[in-house]
């Protein structure tokens, strides 16, 4: 075996315990924890049928949102070393919504109806339920979700078809999370979440001047991988 080798291997073998000394206690009291990553949201919705004010139920019909990514932020203050209380926070999120399912009398729009943005603040509290002398911190966690529907625009395929005006509701709702973080130093650690939220919201818009809605349960997957800094 060569002297360079045998080298490596040492040093491969000093990194656990170099990682162990210096983040002999991950997280304490009093501790303040920021994390910023990239965070996306993945709708999984469930719609129901699209309802027009005059004509009823539109029998097989649905609405749609796609996912997308932004800059995700947690901000946590540490209760005691296995108890935090956490704000998720995010630039703004952009989906188109689409509609499916409509028939050519009901002015066949199969395509996209619009855009909209929205902000989704979720409070939590967290539980880390390995002991304060890990490395490797995973952590579950539950709270509410407050999600805030904004800039909603109709779109020109949609204009044409003779829509007007869109508008989501906002929602309130349960959200759950797990997630890990791995000290690097003592301060700063790589941290990888995933979050399912509660969602359910009503859309709304005008077709040839009669109100139209559908109910739609977002109920959308949330993943975030990124850095943290303890304070």
């Amino acid at each position: 075996m060569s002297r360079s080798t045998i080298q490596l291997a040492a040093g491969l073998l000093l990194i656990p315990a170099l990682l162990a000394t210096s983040v002999a206690h991950a997280h304490q009291a009093g501790d303040i924890i920021v994390r910023a990553g990239a965070i996306t949201v993945d709708p999984r919705e469930d719609s129901g049928a699209i309802q027009h004010a005059t004509l009823g139920s539109v029998a097989g019909s649905k609405a749609t949102l796609d996912s997308d990514t932004q800059l995700g932020l947690n901000l946590m203050y540490m209760l005691s070393p296995q108890i935090g209380v956490e704000l998720l926070a995010a630039s703004p999120f952009s989906h188109s919504v689409g509609v499916k399912g409509m028939p050519g009398g009901f002015s066949g729009l199969n395509g996209k109806l619009g855009d909209i943005k929205h902000l989704p603040p979720t409070l939590s509290a967290v539980w880390y339920p390995v002991t304060s002398e890990s490395v490797f911190q995973p952590y579950f966690g539950a709270g509410i979700n407050y999600t805030w529907f904004f800039d909603e625009s109709v779109s020109s395929e949609a204009k044409d078809k003779g829509f007007q005006g869109l508008s989501l509701d906002n929602s309130w709702g349960l959200a759950l999370q797990a997630g890990a973080d791995m000290m690097l130093t003592d301060k700063l650690m790589l941290n990888a979440q995933v979050r399912y939220i509660d969602i359910s919201t009503t859309g709304h818009t005008k077709l040839g001047g009669e109100k139209v809605k559908v109910n739609v349960d977002v109920d959308p997957m949330v993943y975030m991988v990124g850095l943290g800094y303890k304070f």
